[in-house]
């Protein structure tokens, strides 16, 4: 019956390479799961191995792996006389954002609490900022109109 010789963690080379070497006569067929899942090769994700008398020994190559690869990896070896497997844990990158964490509930919590308390200081900052806008655009129509009326004449009589 086939029998696992080595099974290694995660190694990064060309790709990632979870290698194993398996041994049996007949030869066994190779298949994987990732967490209890068959897996299925992809571009991303491939099988290669070698056949060297009674031992195959290979990688389970994966290009560019990300957080959706990581878990339970099992070699499942079978032939006419029986079957083996063993798991290893591959984890190849965290989570980029984790879920509703204690601090990130916390700060949710923490604006919008804000926002509730201070609702009217807002409109308060809202009305000075519009009314601040509205004198800007006043005195530009004003600077405007004065540069328009007073700076057509020319200096000296001179014309230019």
């Amino acid at each position: 019956p086939p029998r696992i010789l080595t099974l290694e963690e995660p190694v990064l080379h060309m790709d990632h390479c979870i290698a194993f070497a398996v041994h049996g006569n007949p030869a066994p067929t190779l298949h994987w799961l990732h967490n209890g899942q068959v897996l299925r090769e992809t571009e991303i994700i491939r099988m290669e191995f070698y056949q060297q008398g009674e031992v195959s020994e290979g990688c389970l190559l994966f290009n560019k792996p990300t957080h959706y690869n990581n878990g339970n990896y099992t070699i499942v070896a079978t032939n006419q006389l029986g079957s083996a497997n063993q798991t290893i844990k591959g984890h190849f990158l965290e989570k980029p954002f984790p879920a509703a964490s204690g601090l990130f509930s916390f700060r949710m919590q923490y604006a919008s609490k804000i926002l509730c308390v201070d609702s009217k200081a807002f409109s308060f900052q809202v009305s000075i900022a519009v009314g601040l806008a509205a004198f800007a655009c006043v005195l530009l129509v004003v600077l405007f109109i004065m540069i328009n009326k007073y700076g057509r004449r020319s200096k000296f009589g001179m014309k230019g």
